[in-house]
């Protein structure tokens, strides 16, 4: 993509689109983001979309912003981090601080309510669609899907039992396992 104003623009309306039109925070963000970023504008591959996932997760701050960031400097640099930053925290902000203001008063609004209760199942359809499309673009071999499986079974047990452990253990865990064995791979490799 060629630095031009033109292409901030482009990049910066991108990103407010996919802010303004996302309910349900940065998860539900992933499949809006591939579906504009990989296969409408074809910005970066697959593979690095999966990988920028797991490093936007993994870093401190929302998913959606460290994305947004991320996409805006490979394809235009620093500035256009900047765009695709500002671009993707605008509509949240100006959407945020308008109910702030009467907060108490909408929230009370019936069809408010209503509303409400659509986005939250919309959003986790959103949600389940971002991660079989991730899943069905994964590398498949046997040290991921036990990964898989792993963390799939310690996160329903987490929630069936409502115990407090963050997510966020998961992926560190995750990524140790995988080191762990691409360690031990280049190991046997060398023998």
């Amino acid at each position: 993509m060629k630095k031009n104003l033109s292409s901030y623009f482009l990049l910066f309306l991108t990103f407010f689109k996919i802010g303004l039109f996302t309910f349900g925070g940065g998860y539900a963000m992933i499949a809006i983001l591939q579906d504009e970023i990989v296969t409408k504008k074809k910005w970066i591959e697959t593979n690095e979309f999966l990988d920028m996932i797991a490093v936007s997760e993994s870093t401190p701050g929302p998913i959606a912003i460290n994305m947004a960031t991320y996409i805006g400097y490979k394809t235009l640099g620093v500035f256009g981090a900047v765009f695709a930053t500002i671009g993707v925290v605008l509509p949240s902000l100006v959407i945020i601080y308008i109910i702030s203001l009467f907060l108490n008063r909408f929230l009370e609004i019936r069809i408010v309510q209503h509303a409400f209760m659509g986005i939250k199942c919309a959003v986790a359809i959103l949600i389940l669609q971002a991660g079989f499309r991730l899943l069905k673009k994964m590398d498949r071999n046997i040290v991921s899907i036990i990964i898989f499986i792993l963390a799939t079974t310690i996160m329903f047990a987490i929630n069936l039992f409502s115990i407090n452990f963050s997510s966020i253990y998961l992926i560190l865990i995750g990524g140790i396992i995988g080191l762990l064995v691409s360690f031990l791979i280049q190991k046997r490799g060398a023998k």
